[in-house]
């Protein structure tokens, strides 16, 4: 979460593993075919019957574990999100802004919206609007370019952020457009452990970096990852909206 400095399975190989332990217990109880001890078999007749290809005692295909991403249990995973006007009450203010895309700090006056989201959105960067001549449209905020009316939200390329999937890192440690798994939460704040469920999420998900920190908002082993939209409530008060902190990540 870009206020902090700005869930993905691991899938294992446990089905290819069960099948070959399907296949030798079977083979198990069966004993080896013998020749038959009535009628020798000549040199040209074809020889005893060989024994199977495979035996009980075949081992078993080994299971190949992804390589981690940096070190095991050293990540820090925050969240960042698009608020939605309605969910705020703050005072009205007026801003001003670009009025539409590929513009930098203009001077367009761009409506007014309450204060409580207007500061989500400088933390979060993003907010949807409810009310007023822009009701639909996003009101996007980065430090390089100011306010600016939208149709969508976008990464630092201009490209819409897709829930669960865009992520944001500081290019030293991940690359752009490189894919990532969150194979192990970590802990949250304070050494709890996380929610079974908050976990299973963020494990289910890929992630994609689409979106690079500015300069000393990201750090060593940080990676932001960007959960959606609200819808009902303020994700300020949901369990996704979290920090994972000593989290492992792989290969997505």
């Amino acid at each position: 979460m870009r206020r902090r400095a700005p869930l993905a399975l691991l899938l294992c190989a446990a089905c290819a593993v069960a099948a070959g332990c399907g296949r030798d217990a079977e083979g198990a109880g069966v004993p080896p075919p013998t020749a038959s001890v009535a009628s020798p078999a000549s040199p040209a007749s074809p020889s005893a019957a060989a024994p199977p290809s495979e035996t009980p005692d075949s081992p078993l295909p080994e299971q190949v574990k992804p390589v981690p991403l940096g070190r095991p249990g050293g990540w820090r995973i925050t969240t960042y999100y698009t608020a939605l006007e309605s969910l705020y009450r703050g005072k009205r203010k007026a801003v001003r802004g670009c009025a539409k895309f590929h513009c930098s700090h203009g001077k367009t006056p761009l409506g007014s919206y309450p204060d409580d989201f207007l500061k989500v959105i400088q933390t979060e960067g993003s907010g949807r609007i409810t009310a007023g001549p822009q009701r639909g449209r996003y009101l996007n905020w980065s430090h390089s370019v100011g306010y600016w009316l939208d149709d969508t939200t976008r990464d630092s390329r201009g490209r819409p952020l897709k829930a669960w999937s865009s992520a944001a890192a500081d290019k030293s440690v991940l690359a752009r457009d490189q894919g990532f798994a969150i194979v192990e939460c970590g802990k949250e704040g304070g050494g709890r452990p996380v929610e079974r469920e908050v976990c299973e999420r963020f494990q289910k998900a890929r992630w994609t970096v689409t979106d690079l920190f500015r300069p000393g908002y990201g750090g060593q082993n940080h990676a932001d990852v960007y959960i959606g939209e609200e819808h009902g409530s303020r994700f300020a008060d949901s369990p996704f909206y979290t920090t994972l902190n000593g989290a492992t990540l792989g290969p997505s």
